[in-house]
């Protein structure tokens, strides 16, 4: 059993392992803004904390984390309501099934992997009923994989469209993964020009989610506006039982 001394030895511990990976992180998106032309103002960090406690949360949220990112709703769920006292802004990152758009929406304050025209309804429908506002991004399919979740971009204008006239959304931009086996500056340059045709129709929709540990510089590179980091500040994650 853990006595006092040796638990807040253990958090000091961890606090200063996250706050060393956090400026290494933010070293690198400063690093690769400039590398692009760009000011690290316009990336922001969203930390997402799969599979690790609400403490580290908190221990983020002392280091000047506010953007914190789930992709399971039974773990994002809890994890938000027990950390509400603190100024965050919640981010859903996974593939969001409908059934789960009532929970989501009663934490969420932006979705990042709005896919489907049923889903944009049943998640509109649930921020009405708790009176929230929620920023949606388009999740895009890079390589028509299903089982990896998103829109085609042939589907896309379809489901901004939606999107944009749907009660308490907000058409943010777009999200995206590096599709596996395709090089990240490849695909991000896809990414961008979808982008840019998305903004031709909906000029305030400038959010682009890309880029995670492995390859933020690229997606940087690309016009990311938000970069999805979970290892390379939180470490190897624990295994879920």
């Amino acid at each position: 059993m853990d006595t006092p001394d040796s638990a807040t030895a253990t958090t000091a511990h961890r606090r200063a392992e996250l706050a060393a990976n956090l400026a290494d992180v933010r070293a690198r998106i400063a690093a690769a803004c400039t590398a692009a032309g760009r000011s690290p103002e316009d990336v922001t960090l969203v930390v997402v904390t799969k599979t690790h406690p609400a403490s580290d949360v908190r221990l983020l949220a002392e280091l000047g984390v506010r953007d914190v990112g789930e992709n399971r709703d039974q773990e994002a769920a809890p994890k938000a309501a027990a950390t509400k006292d603190l100024d965050l802004r919640w981010h859903y990152v996974g593939q969001l099934q409908t059934n789960k758009a009532k929970s989501v929406a009663g934490y969420a304050d932006v979705v990042h992997s709005l896919d489907r025209i049923r889903l944009a309804h049943a998640l509109s429908a649930a921020a009405e009923r708790q009176q929230r506002s929620i920023t949606a991004l388009l999740q895009v399919s890079l390589d028509e994989d299903p089982a990896r979740g998103g829109v085609s971009a042939t589907d896309l204008a379809e489901l901004a469209d939606a999107v944009a006239e749907a009660p308490r959304l907000t058409l943010g931009g777009v999200m995206a993964v590096a599709p596996l086996g395709v090089e990240p500056a490849r695909a991000f340059a896809r990414l961008r020009e979808i982008a840019t045709r998305l903004r031709e129709a909906h000029p305030a929709a400038n959010m682009v989610s890309a880029g995670m540990s492995n390859d933020l510089e690229a997606a940087i590179e690309a016009g990311a506006t938000h970069v999805r980091i979970g290892t390379a500040v939180l470490g190897v994650r624990p295994s879920l039982r």
